[in-house]
């Protein structure tokens, strides 16, 4: 729940920063002569391809959200069998035991999502973000019918 808190104030903190931006990129549009407006362009830019980001990060969540509550219902989550550090932090032979169990099943199903998804929570446990990303994507991919490079 903390997660998605900060999601939502993080993201709403974004639309602000695009609004101000955006009236700003509207402003120098507005002044008419050439420079204010390739710099009016210029600053109108930013906003759109951020709400762009901001939407396509969400929706990724969303769908990961829904993935996890749905392998949640069947029972297939993974448990948290990973050793810690006596500050907390995730031993790092255990992750890489942990990951490689779950690459081995990808591997022995890999149109199965739940095993795509299984694989991503071991790249993020490892801290692997854009690996744990990209199993995510296939994931979410298989689970919805469509391919997707792996």
């Amino acid at each position: 729940m903390r997660a998605k808190i900060s999601y939502a104030v993080t993201a709403a903190v974004l639309v602000v920063y695009f609004v101000l931006v955006g009236s700003r990129g509207v402003f120098l549009i507005q002044n008419g002569t050439p420079v204010t407006v390739a710099f009016g362009v210029a600053v109108l830019i930013l906003p759109v391809i951020g709400v762009w980001f901001l939407w396509k990060n969400t929706q990724f969540v969303r769908k990961a959200n829904r993935l996890a509550a749905e392998l949640d219902a069947e029972g297939g989550l993974p448990a948290d069998e990973l050793r810690r550090t006596p500050s907390g932090r995730i031993d790092r032979d255990s992750a890489d035991e942990v990951f490689a169990r779950r690459k081995a099943e990808t591997e022995a199903a890999p149109d199965d999502w739940r095993s795509w998804f299984r694989l991503a929570i071991a790249y993020h446990d490892a801290r692997d973000t854009p690996r744990a990303r990209k199993a995510m994507q296939r994931a979410i991919a298989l689970h919805d019918g469509r391919t997707a490079e792996a």
